[in-house]
């Protein structure tokens, strides 16, 4: 018998949310996660809140919703709201009711200060590897830097002293430095190109160090892009690898086989498993380490591809080939965000394959 279309729209519904989303939904087990861990972060938030006024939208709901924005690749806060308007499924992981309203974009950016700024990032970062614990070496890592493309269009690099077309308009011919220009569009970006032959563009340096035994975030963070930044940065998170006195191992590239790198990483009490360079001058690794097998493996394919797999989801999944912030505060906790989420769903599959 075939069925009436009727279009009276049903004024009451007796079915919840919790019941609409599927059992299986890879989700569920994500949004416990984050329960867990933003429930140990109470504490963090009490201290970011005054105990007067009306109350704001509740922290914990503002960082579920940026999860899904990098979990869905949602390129901006605008529509984000808008499918958190209409979609049961985003509703349901932040928390709000069927019928309750959401808010507008615009508390994203009255909370950067406040609550989205890197060092509550890196406190969400580092709970996520507190869950994470029994899945991370402590003993092999692997240390990279990518490249991320700022806010900001070539036109904007223009000179600092003022001289030169206003708009940016007619720049050939003529040598741009980072010394003598900045972009009045993002002021704290850097010309610069990743090697040889390449087009030099406005960015910002990503860093992370990464475990061997199963592609987990270990460390984290962002800086202004130059040709220091990628071994300034793997000697800070080396540093703290090296804090609990256990002699560990970190797999470089070649850009960190120097004179400057490799004896300082010695002196912290870490093994350079640094690729050497060999062509434009002599390598800083000798046989102390290559004549060793594990040098030979930390370098293999093997597990050199774990980082490239992070870095890759970040860029192309969580957003990141080309960041919608400017400031390197901004990026950095953005940075460090997704790879707290990163770091969720590697750690969801984890246990799905250990159950």
């Amino acid at each position: 018998m075939r069925g009436n279309d009727q279009n009276q729209a049903s004024l009451i519904s007796y079915v919840s949310l919790e019941e609409r989303i599927a059992p299986e939904h890879p989700l569920r087990k994500v949004r416990a996660q984050v329960d867990q861990l933003l429930k140990s972060m109470d504490g963090d938030f009490v201290g970011l809140y005054s105990r007067v006024g009306r109350p704001s939208i509740p922290p914990e709901r503002l960082l579920r919703a940026l999860l899904l924005q990098i979990f869905y690749s949602v390129r901006s806060e605008r529509l984000l709201m808008e499918q958190l308007d209409y979609n049961q499924l985003f509703r349901w992981f932040i928390g709000l009711e069927i019928d309750e309203p959401v808010w507008n974009h615009a508390v994203f950016s009255k909370n950067r200060e406040r609550l989205l700024n890197e060092e509550v990032a890196q406190r969400f970062f580092a709970r996520v590897n507190e869950l994470a614990a029994g899945f991370l070496s402590d003993e092999h890592f692997t240390v990279d830097g990518t490249l991320i493309e700022a806010w900001a269009g070539q036109k904007s690099f223009q000179r600092k002293d003022g001289e030169g077309p206003k708009d940016g308009s007619n720049f050939h011919g003529e040598k741009r430095r980072n010394d003598t220009h900045a972009s009045t569009t993002d002021p704290e970006a850097r010309l610069y190109k990743k090697s040889q032959g390449q087009e030099a563009k406005l960015s910002y340096l990503g860093h992370i160090v990464i475990e061997n035994r199963n592609g987990l975030i270990r460390e984290v963070m962002a800086t202004q892009a130059d040709g220091q930044a990628e071994t300034d940065a793997a000697l800070l998170m080396a540093a703290r690898l090296a804090q609990a006195g256990k002699r560990v191992t970190l797999v470089a590239d070649k850009a960190c086989d120097r004179k400057d790198f490799v004896p300082t990483v010695r002196e912290l009490g870490v093994t350079p498993h640094v690729a050497q360079n060999n062509k434009t001058r002599k390598s800083a690794i000798d046989g102390r380490t290559t004549r060793h097998d594990g040098y030979r493996m930390s370098l293999s394919l093997s597990k050199r591809w774990l980082v490239e797999k992070a870095f890759g989801w970040m860029k192309q999944t969580g957003g990141l080939k080309k960041v919608k912030l400017r400031g390197l505060d901004k990026v950095g906790w953005l940075v460090t965000y997704t790879a707290a989420a990163y770091n969720l769903l590697r750690l969801k599959t984890l246990r799905e394959q250990c159950a």
